[in-house]
């Protein structure tokens, strides 16, 4: 085998492999959004699952009915405060932010596009840290990092076995 030909072949192996890579592309993009959205691990034992979907349950009550049902609508004090942090439409981010609290709670707790819920309560309790409690004590910040770090566990996790998300995967 000469040059010529090796060099045509290895030419043939990477087009072929480019074209390959492009038909599968559609595949791809729709495994990348259906992760993203309905992601997570499968097969946990049951206590793993149990433990996942009581901390979920629980965490997105709470959240839901305690914190985010009482900010819908959001009340002029709440859009006062989003324009004080210097959100540029703050009645759009005061709505956001009630609207990941209490809709993102009850996602969270049914296991239902737990990824993107998480996602968006994580920011809203970032928030509520920086520029809510940044200057308070610990006593006072400890319920938004709570909420904080469990939004980011599930966001890197998933909803585990029990969950609509996982009913959604398969």
């Amino acid at each position: 085998m000469n040059t010529t030909s090796r060099q045509t072949y290895t030419l043939s192996l990477s087009t072929n492999c480019a074209i390959l890579s492009l038909q599968n592309k559609p595949l791809l993009e729709k495994y990348v959004l259906r992760n993203i959205l309905f992601g997570g691990e499968s097969g946990l034992s049951f206590a793993a699952n149990a433990g996942l979907a009581l901390l979920r349950i629980f965490t997105g009550i709470s959240l839901a009915f305690a914190h985010g049902l009482g900010k819908i609508p959001p009340s002029q004090g709440l859009i006062d405060r989003a324009a004080s942090m210097g959100f540029p439409m703050p009645e759009f981010f005061a709505w956001a932010a009630a609207l990941s609290e209490f809709v993102g709670g009850i996602f969270l707790a049914l296991g239902f596009l737990t990824r993107i819920s998480s996602f968006l309560i994580a920011c809203t309790m970032l928030t509520a840290l920086i520029g809510v409690h940044g200057s308070d004590p610990f006593q006072k910040q400890e319920l938004a990092f709570l909420y904080f770090f469990i939004a980011i566990a599930f966001m890197l996790k998933g909803a585990g076995d029990w969950s609509i998300d996982s009913f959604l995967r398969k």
